[in-house]
């Protein structure tokens, strides 16, 4: 299956993207894999013809819309993002209407239409420094995550008009869960993503985005980790830190979006050169708007 990946690649001048949450086997067949933000910054720089993205359907769609003479590629169309779905552009564009003048923020996990209603996006991996550049003044609007809005508010002292939006994988950790995986694995130190709730954050010792995740554990001279995500990062951390050792903080932190892409449909959607991401170019302008002006910041 490999090969026949690597050589419909080839033929199909393809480029492979993954996402740190995709399958073990699916990372390794990727030519670049990371989180939302390295992604988003490698879509704009891959000179193939076709970019095969292996993630969930707003990922695919955000490379679309930066790369509109592409070709942008996504093995399972049903690999979507329930925090993505938990708003929409004309739900956003009523929130706004009660807001005048507030400026609108999305984090990257959103829909083509709610980041066209948007001034700018975030990432995980960059929210901090986007949302410092606003004016002490400016009434800021975030969507659609309430976890990652609100750790946002507390770095940096601010308030925003929070969307009750949240990510269900990361809605199985507890502050519990926490102590309970310190009591196993004592003085490792513990991560977790933003998109966790405040007493989960609190309880960490370290917030991080998963490309801040994989960072940290290059970087801490710790010989053991404790990981707050969604578990397919560790096949990425212990590639990259074979002396290191990585517990998941449980084992039901699944994304089973995630999880949909396979080397099958993988090799299936090079094959057929199948499933294709369009965006409609008055929404994918608008939208790129707002993703160029994160990614000139960040």
């Amino acid at each position: 299956m490999n090969e026949e990946i690597e050589r419909l690649k080839k033929s199909r001048n393809a480029v492979i993207l993954a996402h740190n949450y995709c399958r073990a086997e699916v990372q390794d067949a990727a030519d670049f894999t990371g989180d939302s933000l390295e992604l988003a910054r490698r879509a704009t720089q891959v000179d193939a013809d076709v970019i095969v993205f292996c993630g969930v359907y707003f990922m695919a769609e955000t490379a679309a819309i930066l790369n509109p003479e592409k070709t942008v590629l996504i093995p399972d169309p049903t690999a979507g993002c329930p925090m993505a779905d938990m708003i929409t552009g004309e739900q956003l564009r009523e929130l706004k209407a009660k807001h005048p003048g507030a400026k609108a923020v999305c984090y990257v996990n959103s829909t083509a239409e709610v980041k066209a209603e948007c001034d700018i996006c975030v990432t995980s991996g960059n929210a901090e420094r986007v949302m410092a550049k606003f004016a002490p003044d400016d009434e800021i609007i975030f969507v659609p995550d309430q976890h990652l809005g609100s750790h946002i508010m507390g770095l940096l002292g601010r308030k925003y008009i929070l969307w009750p939006g949240y990510c269900p994988t990361h809605a199985a950790l507890t502050a519990k869960s926490i102590a309970d995986a310190r009591a196993a694995h004592p003085g490792a130190p513990v991560m977790v993503h933003p998109e966790c709730a405040h007493d989960v954050r609190d309880a960490a010792d370290e917030r991080l985005s998963t490309g801040g995740m994989c960072k940290f554990a290059r970087e801490s001279s710790a010989k053991e980790i404790v990981v707050g995500t969604e578990v397919g990062i560790l096949h990425r951390l212990r590639q990259e830190n074979p002396e290191k050792t990585f517990y998941p903080v449980n084992d039901r932190l699944v994304c089973p979006n995630m999880k949909k892409t396979t080397l099958e449909n993988l090799a299936e959607a090079l094959r057929e050169m199948k499933t294709r991401v369009t965006v409609p170019e008055d929404i994918a302008t608008r939208a790129r708007r707002a993703i160029e002006a994160m990614l000139a910041i960040a």
